[in-house]
């Protein structure tokens, strides 16, 4: 019989399990417990184990963890100009598992610092210059982040010849610092890996146990990164595919989760697409942007909040002729900011009524409406929209989507295929389809060691989403 793998994300507010055979590529058992924050998160981890291992009538053999609890990863990104090395680093920081709180484009000063500082980050991406380009501001930067009052960890991903000299710097003040590959190499050439894994190391050597999720060795031993950065690993394999499984090929997946709507793309350039590379910072084909406002919890106000910036919702107490989308009901659009404040201050709150299902639903509505257009839309005005018309397979995930009837999946994905006023083109003719039981993440942790199965595992977790009769 073939090793059962326990793959585990340890949430905010809920601790998900899945039991998955190695060889197979079977989910045979899913669970859920709450997240013990208060504790050691380990301990909820145990209970899950416990749970997916009666329920499948097998022991787990390995155990691989993602997290997002604590907050999450939270980048703070320091480039040389705005609309290149800050613009690049930028981009390959939504890709690394975390949320960006802050970008410095230029040599740092006091008022930069303090800007920086207040927004707490956990890492230090810093970019800067060309391979062999000017190195002047870089090492200015990194000199100013040696001296300055922020003990978390810098990763350095900017020109190769200043890497030695920046990494001097940051050492000679005792700053726990990691080289990677430079993020914009040459202009036009966009690398990300190096940077991404230098950022995962450094999640999972100072963040977590920063934020006394567990003292447990054990829990360190079994963490293998970011939530985030495991569901885009598995996006990838379900594009991708891998011997005898086929890919499904473009792919556009939006999590909707308490604090946070994540959004991943894994396109194939065609086409006038292909000439996009070009532009000074080349387009990231996988990408992933997280919304750190948007959440069916934690974050629920921050939601309509958005959703009035981007005319979906009108103002309390207003006429909401002309600014919703059709199809809303204004009696329940009037009564969202209470029910979203009550979830913010209660984030393990479920829905206890009709009223407050459907008022769950109007939430992940508008949170993957806003999260799909700045998703999509272009960085810079005069840039093109990221080229989605064409992803044949829009994947939602998210509690409210599993738990959800197929009346609720198609009206919160119905953004991701007919949101024709979000200025960015959508894929109409793509196949709705929903992670019922969470195992995209748990495709991303088995895809380095178990290829074939992880890709078996993405392709047969999805459900389709019927159309209405």
């Amino acid at each position: 019989m073939a090793e059962a793998v326990l793959c585990v994300d340890v949430g905010s507010t809920f601790t998900k399990g899945a039991l998955v055979d190695a060889e197979a590529g079977e989910l045979l058992a899913v669970a859920a417990h709450p997240t013990t924050l208060a504790g050691d998160v380990l301990e909820g981890v145990c209970a899950v184990r416990a749970a997916v291992e009666a329920a499948a009538g097998r022991r787990a053999g390995e155990v691989l963890a993602c997290s997002s609890a604590g907050g999450g990863l939270r980048i703070a990104v320091v480039g040389y100009e705005r609309l290149v090395t800050a613009r690049a680093g930028h981009r390959v920081a939504l890709t690394a598992g975390g949320c960006v709180v802050h970008v410095h484009a230029g040599p740092l000063d006091g008022a930069g610092l303090a800007a920086l500082r207040a927004t707490r980050p956990d890492v230090v991406l810093l970019t800067g210059g060309t391979d062999g380009g000017n190195a002047d501001v870089v090492l200015h930067n990194a000199g100013r982040l040696a001296r300055a009052r922020i003990a978390v960890p810098v990763v350095y991903a900017g020109n190769a010849d200043a890497a030695e000299p920046a990494r001097d710097l940051l050492a000679a003040t005792g700053r726990r610092v990691a080289v990677a590959g430079n993020v914009l190499p040459r202009i036009g050439v966009l690398d990300p890996q190096p940077a991404r894994a230098a950022i995962r190391a450094a999640f999972l050597e100072h963040v977590i146990g920063g934020k006394r999720l567990s003292r447990e060795p054990a829990f360190h031993r079994m963490l293998r990164g970011a939530t985030p950065d495991a569901v885009l690993a598995g996006v990838e394999v379900l594009a991708d595919g891998a011997p005898g499984v086929p890919g499904a090929g473009d792919v556009l997946v939006v999590d909707v989760g308490g604090a946070t709507t994540d959004v991943y793309s894994v396109v194939t350039p065609a086409g006038e697409d292909a000439t996009l590379p070009r532009e000074v910072v080349a387009t990231l084909w996988r990408a992933r942007t997280v919304e750190g406002d948007l959440g069916m919890r934690w974050s629920a106000p921050g939601v309509l909040a958005a959703a009035r910036a981007e005319r979906l919702l009108a103002e309390p107490g207003t006429d909401p002729s002309g600014g919703p989308p059709v199809g809303s009901d204004a009696g329940l659009d009037a009564g969202l900011d209470d029910y979203a404040a009550a979830c913010a201050a209660d984030p393990r709150r479920l829905p206890t009524s009709p009223a407050e299902a459907a008022a769950d639903a109007r939430i992940a509505e508008l949170a993957v409406t806003v999260a799909l257009r700045r998703h999509a839309r272009p960085a810079v005005p005069a840039a093109p929209a990221r080229p989605l018309g064409d992803v044949g397979l829009v994947v939602g995930c998210g509690g409210v989507l599993r738990h959800g009837d197929d009346g609720l999946r198609r009206r919160v994905l119905a953004a991701a295929i007919g949101d024709h006023a979000g200025g960015w083109k959508v894929p109409d003719r793509a196949r709705p389809a929903v992670d019922a039981r969470y195992a995209l993440f748990a495709a991303g942790l088995l895809a380095a060691r178990v290829p074939v199965a992880a890709a078996r595992l993405a392709t047969t977790s999805l459900v389709p989403v019927p159309a209405a009769r």
